[in-house]
């Protein structure tokens, strides 16, 4: 089974991040990522740069995840 770490090291191996933080129950899970790649994009292509980090694990091993994508600067202005 998935837990929500291992989702949170394949995003982390897929692209650079600077925050993933990941929660779940083995079935549905919701991420919070930040990353300098979301730069200059909208929120669905923001989604696909994180599905493509995680590749055929989002058919085959993870079915439901909800992420929120931030910029470091998103995350910044939010979170200070």
């Amino acid at each position: 089974m998935v837990t929500p770490e291992n989702i949170q090291q394949y995003i982390e191996q897929g692209m650079p991040c600077e925050l993933v933080r990941v929660a779940g129950d083995g079935q549905h899970f919701e991420a919070i990522i930040v990353s300098a790649e979301f730069r200059g994009k909208n929120r669905v292509q923001q989604h696909q740069i994180v599905y493509r980090a995680l590749g055929d694990r989002m058919k085959a091993e993870i079915h439901a995840l909800s992420m929120k994508t931030l910029t470091p600067e998103e995350w910044a202005a939010g979170n200070s």
